[in-house]
């Protein structure tokens, strides 16, 4: 269901930390928010975080480095409590901050409060 809960939920995360909203980003996670980031290409081993605290700062760091605008939606799908969404956006992440594509899929469980319980997240690189 492409308007679930959680599918919603998970949206309006990504459209706060894609504009830079800390505010709302914070509020739609739960306190224990556990995250996982991959990718399979070589340049970053696996992060994992716990707390909100945790889950910010690189967050606040990566976003700031996305183009305004360019979160793309691909693709989402979820229901009350679990959502996939599928993302791609421009980054500076190139050479000397050059603009890159990176794709992106997001899973989100959200706790019986509605918050963001679990997030796990694996990108990759379209361009450089």
């Amino acid at each position: 269901m492409q308007d679930s809960t959680a599918v919603t939920i998970a949206r309006a995360h990504i459209n706060a930390w894609s504009h830079q909203d800390w505010e709302k980003t914070r509020e739609l996670l739960a306190p224990d928010v556990h995250a996982v980031v991959t990718t399979t290409q070589p340049m970053k081993a696996p992060t994992e975080l716990t707390g909100i605290d945790a889950y910010m700062e690189p967050k606040i760091k990566a976003a700031q480095l996305i183009e305004p605008g360019s979160v793309q939606e691909i693709s989402s799908i979820g229901d009350e409590s679990n959502a996939l969404v599928l993302v791609t956006f421009r980054i500076g992440l190139g050479p000397g901050g050059t603009m890159v594509t990176m794709a992106r899929a997001i899973l989100y469980l959200l706790d019986e409060s509605k918050k963001i319980k679990e997030e796990r997240d694996e990108y990759f690189i379209l361009s450089q």
